[in-house]
C-alpha cells in the first residue's frame, strides 16, 4: 500500500497543529473583521463603522454564548424530518440495488478478491452518502427561505447560531443513521461474498514417495483441493500428522482430518487471511549507493513518480530500514518482515521468474551484518519473511561500517579502530545479543542480480507486530467516510446561508473537489510540479511544449512566471483553507488489510473539528446578513 506521507503521532502533532490553527483562525478572524469594517464604512461612513463593527461582534458573542441545546435539538429534529420528506431512503435503496447487481461483476476468483470487494463497498458508500448530504445541506436552507418556511422559525425566540448548528446536527444525524445501515449491509455483503470452502478426498492426494507407499510405509502426501471461485489450494500432509494448505488468491483454509471412522475424512474451513488488519511497525529508510556510501535517495530509473528510489543489483547498493523499539517483549521469537518492492528490469529474460534479492540484519553500533534470507521477488508481490531470534542458517556474516560523506570529509561508524572482525566468526547469532543495539536494528535489502534494480519506499518494508480486529478496522474505515460527510454538511450549510441553492451546491462541490486535490494545489503553489505554475503550464499546453524543456526567454516567459508568483499565494491560501478530504479516506487501509492506528484517527478527528468551527462561525455571520435572520 502506498503511503506518501508519514503517519503522525498524535502527541507530537497536536501541539504544533493547535498553534498553527490558532494563528490561522486569528488571521481569518482579522480578515473578516476588516472586511466587515470596510463594508460598514462604505454603507454608513467611517464614523459609524467602528461602532457597528463592535456591536456586531458583541452581539455575536452573546448569540453564540447563549445557544440553547433544547432549541438546537428541536431544529435538528426538523432537519431530520425534512430529510425524510425528501426521501433520503432512496439513496439506501440505490445502494442495495447496486449490491444486488455487484455480484454479477465482482469476480471472487480474482487474484485478491477481498481487496476488490472492500474497495467497491467503501467507494460506493462514500459516493452515495457524500452526494446525498451535499444535496441536502446545500439546497435545504435556500428552499426554506424561498418558500418562506424559515420565517415561521425566526419569529420564535431562535438565534441564527442555533439555526446553523441545528441544520448541521440534523443532516449529520440523518447521514449517520444511513451510514450505519450501509456499513452493516456492506460488512455482510463482503463476508458472504468471500465465504467459500473446498473439498478434498483421497483421490486428490498422491504419495510423494511411491516406493515407500508400495511397502506400506507412511509417506508425505500432496495434492490439490477442488476448484472453487476459480482457484485451488495445494495441500501437503506429512506422516507426523502435520498438514499445510498453501495460500491462493490472498487466503488459505484450515484443514481438519477426521479419522474416527477409520478412513480419513478431510474438512476445509472458511477462508482465512483474506480479511486482515495488520499492525505494521515502520522503520526509517535510507540508501547505500553502489560505492558503499550512505545517501538519502537511490537511483532514478526514469519514473516520473518519485515515491520509490532504486538500488542497483550486483553491487553494494542497499535500501536500509532502521527500526527502533525492538525488544524481546514485542518480538520474542524473531522479526516477522513483510515487503512489497518494485522490480525494474533492464532486460526481460524469463519474465515468469523473479529477481533474486537478500535481506540482512545489521547492528547499527558494531556493524555486524548477517545475511539471513535470499529470496525471489516479483513486482509488488507481498513477500513474507520470518527472521528468527536464533539465526543458525545464514548466507554470510561480516562487519560493515557505515560510510558517511560529509563536507568535512568521510566518516565511518564504527570507526576503524573499533571494528572487530571476530564478531562475524560465530556459527550462530542471537537477534538481541548480537544484532540489536539499544532497541535498534537495521534491515538491509539488496538486489543480487546485475543489471536489475529493486525499488523501495519507506512503507514498502515493515515488521508485522500483530493483527487487530478486522471488524473494528472496517468500522474505522466508515468513520473516515463519516468525517468527510460531516465536513460536507458543514460547508453545504455554510454556503447555503448566503447563496442560492444551485450556487451553494456548486460551491460545496468545488470545496470537495478542491480539498481532494489540496496536496497538488500546495505543490503547484510552491513550484514543485513539473511544467511550472498555472500560467506557464497553460502556455506549454497551447504551444505543445513538454514539461522539462526550459521556456524561451523573453517578455512572455517573464510575464507568465510573474503571474504564477502572484497566483501561488492564492493557491496556497485555497489549499490551506480547504480540508484535505482525501486524507480522511481510509479505503486503502481497509482494502489492503492494514490497521488504521489510533493516532491517525485522533489526528483526523481533531482536524475535522478544527475545520468545522470556523465553518460554523462563517455560516452564522453570513446568515446574519440575510434580512430574514435579523
Amino acid at each position: 500500500m502506498v503511503i506518501e506521507s508519514d503517519i503522525p503521532q498524535f502527541a507530537e502533532w497536536v501541539g504544533l497543529a493547535a498553534r498553527n490553527w490558532l494563528i490561522a483562525l486569528g488571521c481569518l478572524a482579522a480578515i473578516g473583521v476588516l472586511f466587515g469594517f470596510l463594508v460598514a464604512t462604505l454603507r454608513h461612513g467611517p464614523g459609524s463603522a467602528l461602532r457597528i463593527t463592535v456591536g456586531v461582534l458583541r452581539n455575536a458573542l452573546a448569540d453564540i454564548g447563549g445557544i440553547s441545546p433544547r432549541r438546537v435539538l428541536a431544529l435538528a429534529r426538523l432537519a431530520v424530518k425534512e430529510a425524510i420528506r425528501r426521501r433520503v431512503v432512496v439513496a439506501f435503496a440505490v445502494f442495495i440495488l447496486v449490491l444486488l447487481f455487484a455480484g454479477w461483476f465482482l469476480d471472487p476468483g480474482s487474484s485478491d478478491p477481498a481487496r476488490l470487494y472492500l474497495g467497491f463497498v467503501l467507494t460506493t458508500t462514500s459516493y452515495l452518502v457524500l452526494l446525498l448530504v451535499l444535496f441536502l445541506s446545500a439546497l435545504s436552507l435556500p428552499a426554506d427561505i424561498t418558500s418562506r418556511t424559515l420565517h415561521t422559525v425566526v419569529t420564535k425566540p431562535v438565534r441564527s447560531s442555533e439555526i446553523v448548528l441545528g441544520r448541521m446536527l440534523g443532516f449529520t444525524a440523518m447521514g449517520t443513521g444511513l451510514l450505519v445501515v450501509m456499513g452493516l449491509t456492506s460488512y455482510v455483503f463482503v463476508v458472504r461474498g468471500l465465504s467459500h470452502t473446498h473439498t478434498l478426498g483421497d483421490d486428490d492426494l498422491a504419495a510423494v514417495s511411491q516406493t515407500a507407499a508400495e511397502v506400506g510405509g507412511k509417506v508425505t502426501q500432496t495434492g490439490q483441493t477442488s476448484r472453487v471461485h476459480s482457484h485451488r489450494h495445494k495441500v501437503t500432509i506429512e506422516p507426523s500428522g502435520y498438514h499445510e494448505v498453501d495460500s491462493a488468491n490472498g487466503h488459505s483454509h484450515e484443514l481438519q482430518i477426521d479419522t474416527s471412522r477409520g478412513a480419513p475424512v478431510y474438512h476445509l474451513g472458511p477462508p482465512q487471511g483474506a480479511l486482515l488488519a495488520r499492525v505494521p511497525v515502520y522503520g526509517k529508510l535510507r540508501f547505500r549507493d553502489r560505492e558503499g556510501a550512505d545517501t538519502e535517495k537511490g537511483i532514478n530509473v526514469g519514473d516520473e513518480w518519485f515515491y520509490r528510489s532504486y538500488i542497483q543489483g550486483g553491487s553494494p547498493a542497499s535500501a536500509i530500514w532502521t527500526f527502533t523499539g525492538i525488544t524481546p517483549e514485542r518480538f520474542p521469537d524473531g522479526l516477522p518482515v513483510e515487503m512489497s518492492i518494485g522490480v525494474f528490469r533492464t532486460f526481460k529474460g524469463n519474465i515468469e521468474k523473479g529477481v533474486f534479492g537478500s535481506l540482512s540484519l545489521r547492528n547499527p553500533k558494531t556493524g555486524l551484518t548477517v545475511e539471513t534470507e535470499v529470496f525471489e521477488s516479483r513486482e509488488f508481490e507481498t513477500k513474507e519473511v520470518y527472521l528468527p531470534r536464533q539465526i543458525k542458517s545464514f548466507s554470510s556474516a561480516q562487519v560493515i561500517p557505515r560510510r558517511l560523506v560529509t563536507p568535512s570529509g568521510e566518516q565511518t561508524i564504527p570507526s576503524p579502530d573499533q571494528i572487530n572482525p571476530a564478531l562475524a566468526e560465530k556459527k550462530q547469532f542471537d537477534l538481541y545479543e548480537d544484532l540489536v543495539a539499544e532497541g535498534e536494528v537495521e534491515v538491509w535489502l539488496r538486489c543480487l542480480e546485475p543489471a536489475q534494480y529493486f525499488g523501495a519506499g519507506q512503507p514498502d518494508l515493515y515488521l508485522r507486530a500483530r493483527d487487530a480486529s478486522f471488524a473494528l478496522n472496517f468500522a474505522k474505515g466508515y468513520l473516515g467516510i463519516w468525517l468527510q460527510m460531516v465536513l460536507i454538511v458543514g460547508f453545504g450549510v455554510m454556503f447555503s446561508t448566503f447563496l442560492s441553492g444551485p450556487v451553494a451546491m456548486v460551491a460545496t462541490l468545488g470545496a470537495l473537489v478542491g480539498g481532494m486535490f489540496s496536496g497538488f494545489l500546495t505543490d503547484l503553489a510552491w513550484g514543485k510540479v513539473l511544467g511550472g505554475g498555472p500560467i506557464e503550464a497553460l502556455i506549454r499546453l497551447v504551444t505543445q511544449q513538454n514539461q522539462i524543456t526550459e521556456m524561451d526567454p523573453g517578455l512572455r516567459t517573464e510575464a507568465a512566471q510573474m503571474l504564477d508568483r502572484v497566483l501561488q499565494y492564492f493557491l496556497w491560501a485555497i489549499s490551506a483553507i480547504l480540508p484535505p478530504f482525501g486524507e480522511f479516506n481510509y479505503a486503502d487501509y481497509v482494502a489492503y488489510g492494514f490497521d488504521i492506528s489510533g493516532d491517525l484517527m485522533l489526528v483526523r478527528l481533531f482536524s475535522a473539528a478544527a475545520y468545522l468551527l470556523p465553518v460554523f462561525l462563517a455560516g452564522y455571520f453570513f446568515l446574519k446578513t440575510r434580512e430574514v435572520a435579523r
